[in-house]
């Protein structure tokens, strides 16, 4: 499985779970991790991570209704908005997913249902920076 960290074969080490979200519990807001995030329970707000090794895993039981954005991620469970997974992103047999999906790298079972587009993205996409605000205003 993903979510399982193979050292030494050559694969990308993949960080360990370091928060549970449980069955029964809801989060209204966005949540910001690091590390790994395993959700049985239910976030209503975006759900986005720092870090390369972060790893998002949504289980069966999970749900998400917001935007998700993460380097690696594992979905068996429903999402509602949209994915962007910067490096690894599983779709499991019982992920039910309503909104487009970005990805570098996927791995996708028999029975999973998306509605939106798949869009294969080679690098991340870029933040641009902020304008410098000058006290001068333009004149046009």
């Amino acid at each position: 499985m993903f979510g399982s960290s193979n050292k030494g074969n050559g694969k990308h080490a993949i960080a360990a779970i370091s928060t549970l979200i449980a069955e029964g519990t809801t989060i209204r807001g966005d949540v910001h991790f690091g590390g790994g995030l395993h959700l049985e329970g239910v976030i209503d707000g975006a759900v986005s991570a720092e870090g390369g090794d972060s790893v998002l895993t949504l289980s069966e039981k999970g749900r998400i209704n917001g935007e998700v954005r993460v380097a690696n991620a594992v979905i068996n469970g429903t999402v509602k908005g949209d994915i962007f997974v910067g490096e690894r992103l599983e779709i499991a047999g019982n992920a039910r997913i309503e909104g487009n999906v970005h990805y570098k790298l996927l791995e996708m079972a028999a029975g999973a249902q998306i509605n939106g587009q798949m869009l294969y993205q080679s690098e991340p996409p870029r933040r641009l920076p902020a304008p410098e605000l000058t006290g001068a205003v333009a004149e046009a």
